[in-house]
């Protein structure tokens, strides 16, 4: 392989590439890699892949699918995190009168 060809290729790929941050679609690779798997990496690993033949831009629309499922995977991880933070105290109906009775001045 001509080193010097791979980097001035790999250099052209991550010029073209004009976000900080873009999501790539692996391809199926010799060695076991999986064809369709989405990832979100920053231009200059992506441009690596591309140039490796390991992995593709994404599309516009498969790039807006990605991150809104990623979105929404971080906001039901968020509210679960949530929800064990609640906490919750059961309490008798006696304790509850007492409660609500500590609450007004007693009768002289």
């Amino acid at each position: 392989m001509d080193m010097r060809a791979f980097y001035q290729k790999l250099k052209q790929i991550e010029e073209s590439i004009s976000e900080p941050h873009v999501v790539i679609v692996s391809n199926e690779t010799g060695d076991g890699g999986r064809a369709g798997v989405m990832t979100e990496t920053p231009k200059s690993v992506a441009a690596r892949m591309i140039a490796e033949g390991n992995a593709r831009l994404a599309t516009k629309e498969e790039s807006e699918s990605f991150r809104e499922k990623a979105l929404e995977a971080k906001r039901q991880v968020d509210q679960a995190i949530a929800a064990s933070r609640m906490q919750l105290t059961v309490i008798s109906d006696a304790d509850l009168r007492a409660l609500r009775g500590a609450g007004r001045p007693g009768k002289s």
